[in-house]
């Protein structure tokens, strides 16, 4: 009884990653979709027909797949010859099922291929994501094409926004095989909204070395599936967060609070990313900042590329000394297994977006956010930056320096005084 009374005033316990995951059991799916449409006939891959190089490529990548993976092939504007507009946009079929890797059988499919028709390359997007089916992990639809989409609608990108809207482990990645702006765009467009990439192939050896890579991706999953929780808009009430992988959704230009507790003897350690989903004007970045609960700012970090222009992120790390400010503490926290109401101290995390929508541009649904939280032993930390070593280094620097100065004034006395006598 004394348990439960001391549990029910102290509040509810910090939400876990781990409350609603499931450690991964299934293998990695990837579904490949191809743009069998007419223009990939052109000869212009290393003097070769395109939709010859993406066969060697894929029948390359077939024969290096791990065994674990599933694999699924999906083609467009494959089979329908004729002129009618309305049934060539229904072109689009599953020739392999998503499932264990039969190499023969899938080899064989794509190398019967011959460029026919129009290019739904939103159609087949829409019919790929139910090919590959729900589950705990990311799964992956590789898109080779051409050319834009000549079928919508559905909007290819807007498919992808639809998608990602969802909340589904759900990552798109595009290859391009023609040098054109306006399929580039596309395909960034697709690419970002699901948190892929875009690449643009000139070469059977870039296709398939991309082609590869982006399969290799597929068995780069979540040990646990990211839990759902929702930020509040002030601290005072916000989840409570334990270590683990949070995702959600934020507005243009909103603010989202989150809590953690952390001991003295801890360092909190967090990071976030927002992916561009949609279209967004140039001037943008991403703030993640800890406080305390009485709006005092602790630490905060910058944003930061990630190597992908969809995506930007920021991280901080803070550690609750022993002897720190006693308001930072606050009454409400809430303890630990391992510790007292007491001795922690709950920090607020609040992430900020500086994004602005271009014209047209949907706000609704919030941009897709992945927050990461840890708390671990607290580290020592130098009382602030200076150059350590790097003194000597500058010592020595300045002495060079002036020994040059000397030399060359020397010299140069020497020359002036030598040209005068001539």
């Amino acid at each position: 009884m004394g348990l439960l009374t001391a549990t029910t005033l102290a509040g509810a316990l910090p939400a876990s990653a781990d409350d609603t995951a499931e450690p991964v059991t299934e293998p990695p799916r990837v579904q490949l979709v191809l743009d069998v449409s007419g223009s990939m006939r052109a000869t212009d891959i290393d003097g070769r027909s395109r939709i010859s190089v993406a066969q060697q490529a894929f029948g390359e990548v077939v024969d290096a797949l791990p065994d674990e993976t599933q694999l699924g092939i999906r083609v467009l504007g494959a089979t329908y010859r004729g002129e009618d507009k309305k049934q060539g946009c229904l072109d689009t079929q599953q020739i392999v099922p998503v499932g264990p890797v039969n190499r023969e059988r899938a080899k064989a499919a794509v190398a019967t291929l011959r460029p026919t028709g129009f290019t739904p390359v939103g159609l087949a997007l829409r019919e790929a994501a139910k090919d590959l089916g729900r589950g705990t992990t990311a799964r992956r639809i590789v898109l080779i094409t051409d050319g834009e989409d000549t079928c919508a609608p559905p909007d290819p990108c807007q498919v992808a926004r639809e998608l990602a809207a969802q909340g589904t482990t759900l990552v798109v990645d595009t290859l391009g095989l023609a040098p054109d702006e306006k399929v580039r765009r596309q395909l960034l467009c697709i690419a970002a909204a699901t948190g892929g990439t875009y690449t643009a192939a000139t070469s059977a050896e870039d296709l398939t070395g991309r082609l590869k890579q982006l399969v290799d991706r597929a068995r780069d999953t979540y040990a646990t599936t990211p839990a759902k929780v929702a930020g509040a808009d002030v601290c005072q009430g916000a989840p409570l967060l334990a270590p683990g992988v949070y995702t959600d959704r934020e507005t243009f230009s909103e603010h989202r609070w989150y809590r953690v507790p952390v001991r003295p003897d801890q360092e909190l350690r967090a990071s976030v990313s927002v992916a561009m989903d949609r279209p967004v004007n140039p001037d943008y970045g991403v703030l993640l900042r800890a406080t305390a609960s009485d709006g005092r700012e602790l630490v905060r970090g910058v944003d930061a590329g990630s190597g992908r222009t969809d995506v930007v992120s920021a991280g901080l790390r803070w550690s609750a000394g022993a002897d720190d400010d006693e308001q930072a503490r606050t009454e409400d926290a809430t303890p630990t297994p391992t510790a007292s109401a007491a001795a922690v101290t709950t920090v607020c995390l609040v992430v900020s977006n500086m994004f602005s929508p271009r014209a047209g541009t949907e706000k609704e649904p919030g941009m897709p956010v992945e927050l990461t939280v840890d708390v671990v032993a607290a580290s020592p930390t130098p009382d602030g930056p200076d150059l350590g070593r790097g003194w000597v280094l500058l010592l020595l620097l300045t002495l060079a320096g002036l020994l040059t100065g000397l030399v060359t004034g020397l010299l140069t006395r020497w020359w002036v005084a030598t040209w005068r006598e001539k």
